[in-house]
């Protein structure tokens, strides 16, 4: 198992941390934002492909921002994929 470590940019959470193997979320854990959405995030995203999750959240914005944690969440996953 590796753990992917990275800090988004332009929204509340301030770091996020993914546990992966074989091109699967195994755990995610969100350092600061809301708290209880991102709770329901990382939870959905375990055990679930890199892949999918990316196609999944990649664009969704929050409110007047050009981004959101899901977001970046995907943004940092993309480093996965290369």
């Amino acid at each position: 198992m590796e753990t992917l470590t990275f800090k988004p940019q332009g929204v509340c959470s301030r770091e996020m941390i993914i546990e992966h193997e074989n091109g699967v979320v195994i755990s995610l854990k969100v350092i600061g934002g809301c708290h209880g959405n991102l709770q329901g995030i990382a939870k959905l995203c375990e055990g679930r492909p890199v892949k999918e999750i990316v196609e999944r959240l990649s664009g969704i914005k929050c409110g007047y921002k050009q981004t959101s944690c899901p977001d970046q969440l995907a943004n940092g996953l993309k480093q996965l994929l290369k």
